[in-house]
């Protein structure tokens, strides 16, 4: 019994002892807390900085090479070549004038009923022709301007070149300024009207305007100028003719909106004038020349910037109000410098530039409208067909002047049928810079007569053919006063002279250079 007390004491000994190990092994697990700070090992993590190496992103900036595109604007710049519709092409209408007078003749031939309408009336006037100075006085009557395109007219006109060859005192051309206000006589192009005074339409360039002038006199001393159209830029390249009622018509281009634009004199002294917009298509109406058909109405041509084709318009009454428009040539860019006439067929006759091949073309017309066309490459040597202008000689047959823009020399074509289908060229004058500008018109005499400009020495110069092919010409310098001759254009007056008006570069001024006889040569006289 005594043992077993001793033994208990033990057992809680042993039982005490072990609580408290277990107690002093719990409060050690407190160190893993020290374990904790091996957080810090996650500081390792800045070797995550190789991923600067993505600077290599800055090759990106490679994309400014867009800035090439920029060269599209240089494309914009081929619009340029506008600038050559300066050019002179306008000038040659002016020769249909001249060309309607010679080609009356044949016309009596021809199929050109119409034409022989106007022949009556003429016809008229032409005894009067045949009583010297009487019959110029006929030529006042409406009819009477056309009349020199009678056989009538023709031969009372030549009796007054006669009085001036004749004369005791021979005496000098007339030079004229006309217009000094502003910048005035570029795309100049001249006309005799029903009354037997030159009528001149030209452009504005300080005003932008279309304007005209009416000459007072035979040799056209002064004239009464008027602003026919004042709305926008209107006026560059001017053509006019004598309508079949005896009003001026006239041809030109709105610049401002793209457009052909016709306006229509209400008066012979054309002092007012009803205007209309015949195209509105594209860019269209540069280059136009007008004439007037064998039935009376007004057939313009004209190129169609935009598409680079030849256009041409037939009016659809006398006032124009209203045409016709029909693409004659749309292979390659052709239809620059136009000038248009009427053959002695009764069909037109239209010269122009080929641009891409740098040719002398020709359109003849298929109907009277001129719905259609035969077209045709005159001449392919170098640089030509510039500045073209087209009229009908004495023997029925086109004859056309133009520059030849790589040798600087004035050609004439003439054509070997009514067709036009072949022509013979010659140089006409190949001394320095010459030939822009040119327009032509036949003479009292039958033959041509050209007026140009002469770059090299900044004149104003006329060449009188010597047979009707023109394969040689008699050569003048007309006003070599300054910077003169450009955007010159030729007829033939009342008297049977040659009248040309022309831009005064020096002074901004429109003159005109009235003829003392048949050859435009000064002091001239038979012996």
């Amino acid at each position: 019994m005594p043992l077993f007390i001793t033994t208990r004491p033990s057992a809680f000994f042993f039982l005490s002892t072990l609580i408290v190990m277990l107690l002093v092994v719990s409060c050690s697990g407190s160190d893993g807390a020290q374990g904790a700070q091996g957080a810090q090992g996650l500081e390792g993590d800045p070797g995550a900085q190789g991923l600067v190496g993505n600077n290599g992103v800055n090759g990106v900036v490679g994309p400014s090479g867009a800035q090439g595109t920029a060269g599209k604007d240089g494309a914009d710049g081929s619009t340029g070549p506008q600038g050559l519709n300066g050019d002179a092409g306008p000038q040659g209408p002016a020769t249909e004038d001249g060309v309607d007078g010679d080609v009356g003749p044949q016309g009596d031939v021809g199929p050109a009923g119409a034409d022989g309408v106007d022949g009556e009336a003429l016809g008229l006037l032409g005894p009067k022709g045949d009583n010297g100075n009487t019959g110029v006085i006929g030529v006042a009557g409406p009819a009477g301007v056309q009349g020199l395109a009678g056989t009538a007219g023709v031969t009372g006109s030549t009796g007054a070149a006669s009085a001036s060859i004749v004369r005791n005192i021979p005496v000098s051309n007339v030079i004229t300024t006309l217009d000094a206000t502003g910048d005035v006589g570029y795309f100049s192009s001249v006309t005799i009207g029903a009354d037997g005074l030159g009528l001149i339409s030209y452009y504005d360039a300080t005003d932008d305007d279309l304007k005209v002038a009416h000459c007072s006199d035979t040799n056209c001393t002064a004239a009464t100028t008027t602003t026919l159209d004042a709305t926008d830029n209107v006026g560059e390249y001017t053509s006019i003719i004598i309508g079949a009622d005896g009003l001026g018509l006239i041809s030109y281009y709105d610049t401002t909106n793209g457009d052909l634009k016709v306006a229509h004199c209400s008066d012979i002294n054309c002092t007012a004038a009803t205007i209309t917009t015949l195209d509105a298509t594209n860019r269209v109406g540069f280059d136009p020349s007008i004439t007037i058909g064998a039935d009376g109405l007004g057939l313009i041509s004209y190129l169609d910037f935009d598409l680079a084709h030849l256009k041409v318009a037939h009016c659809s009454d006398t006032n124009c109000t209203a045409a016709t428009i029909s693409t004659l040539d749309a292979t390659g860019d052709v239809g620059r410098y136009t000038s248009v006439t009427i053959g002695a067929d009764g069909l037109g006759l239209i010269s122009y530039r080929d641009w891409a091949n740098s040719d002398l073309k020709v359109a003849h017309c298929s109907d009277t409208n001129c719905t259609a066309a035969t077209t045709t490459t005159l001449d392919a040597t170098g640089a030509v067909g510039l500045d073209s202008s087209v009229t009908i000689g004495a023997d029925g047959l086109g004859l056309i002047s133009y520059w030849d823009g790589i040798n600087k020399d004035l050609k004439v074509a003439h054509c070997s049928d009514i067709n036009c289908t072949a022509a013979t060229t010659t140089t006409l004058d190949a001394t320095g810079d010459v030939g822009e500008s040119s327009s032509i018109t036949i003479g009292a005499d039958g033959l041509g007569m050209i007026s140009y400009y002469y770059r090299t020495s900044h004149d104003l110069k006329v060449a009188h053919c010597s047979d009707t092919n023109c394969t040689d010409a008699t050569i003048t310098t007309l006003d070599p006063t300054g910077d003169v001759g450009e955007y010159t254009s030729i007829t033939i007056d009342a008297n049977g002279l040659g009248l040309i008006s022309y831009y005064d570069l020096d002074n901004g001024d429109l003159k005109v250079a009235h003829c003392e006889n048949t050859f435009c040569s000064p002091y001239f006289r038979r012996r």
